[in-house]
């Protein structure tokens, strides 16, 4: 081991340009494996392709209360918002659903219901949380737009207004107000836009409010689902790649542009993985560069060292 050490360091020290490129090389591969690895687990523990057993001695029973059992949300990517759909904006105007999609930029988008106990809360808090990790701003690169799906609030004076006011001063960034947006609607425009997002849920007698699941969605300039992540804590990373992927890489700087070469989408965990390929191809264009970079370093120095003895 000691002779292969002694080996690789003299050729180093012989060949810097051909010995940084042996190292580099060795390391990508080294990294790559271990990645390929923490993907097949990762892979294979995405509903999408996991095992599936099928044993009729258990019924259909899922065991979830029945409340649960009609309320879910269901991937619709590609599917356009009804944008000719009219809500009330936090000041009680009415506007059309395609009014914050006339800017050129991508949308958040967060259904909840703004008396909401718990969960909602819970979505929001999480959102804005992850929009604090991320340098891209609400009413320069994007919008965020929360929508309630209990049509009682359309009624309800001001609920819209302190909720968009109680956020801005959770998020504390001074002028990103305009691209916050807290909207309700009439039960037509709920149903229209939870029909497009494919967001079930249903009241329940017993506890005395909404049965739903939680998710935040990206959405496209021209108002088309583009990504989902589920539940209350939402990666800083997966999110603003969302957001740079739906504006068509028209937001971001050109660091964000190369690690998102690197990541794909999986719709099946609402995740950006790392893709192994990608990454291999970026660190060859990087290694050859590297060497070409250094090729002409020692070319240059060489003829120098030629010309200062003659």
């Amino acid at each position: 081991m000691n002779s292969i050490c002694s080996k690789v360091y003299g050729f180093i020290r012989r060949c810097p340009a051909e010995g940084f490129a042996l190292l580099l090389t060795l390391f990508t591969v080294h990294y790559s494996l271990f990645t390929a690895h923490a993907q097949k687990n990762e892979h294979y523990n995405s509903p999408l392709y996991s095992p599936k057993y099928y044993d009729p001695s258990l019924g259909v029973s899922n065991g979830l209360p029945n409340a649960l059992k009609e309320v879910g949300i269901e991937q619709r990517l590609g599917e356009q918002l009804p944008l000719e759909a009219v809500f009330k904006n936090e000041k009680g105007e009415p506007v059309k659903l395609s009014e914050y999609f006339r800017n050129g930029r991508p949308a958040v988008l967060a259904l909840v219901y703004y008396e909401c106990p718990m969960l909602c809360n819970q979505v929001l808090n999480g959102m804005t949380g992850t929009l604090k990790g991320i340098s891209l701003e609400p009413g320069k690169d994007f919008d965020v737009i929360a929508v309630s799906f209990d049509a009682r609030e359309n009624e309800k004076p001001g609920l819209a207004e302190n909720k968009k006011a109680s956020y801005m001063e959770r998020y504390n960034r001074k002028g990103t107000e305009n691209g916050w947006h807290f909207l309700t609607g009439d039960q037509a425009s709920v149903d229209a836009i939870t029909k497009a997002v494919g967001f079930s849920y249903k009241w329940d007698e017993k506890s005395n409010q909404f049965a739903h699941a939680s998710a935040i969605m990206v959405v496209t300039p021209d108002g088309k689902l583009s990504r989902y992540f589920y539940g209350i804590d939402y990666s800083p990373k997966d999110v603003k790649f969302g957001l740079m992927e739906s504006a068509d890489k028209k937001i971001g700087g050109v660091s964000d542009q190369l690690l998102l070469y690197c990541y794909h989408y999986d719709p099946s965990t609402g995740k950006y993985g790392f893709q192994v390929l990608s990454a291999l191809r970026l660190t060859a264009i990087a290694t050859l560069l590297g060497m070409g970079v250094m090729g002409f370093v020692f070319w240059r120095r060489n003829k120098k060292a030629v010309n200062s003895k003659s």
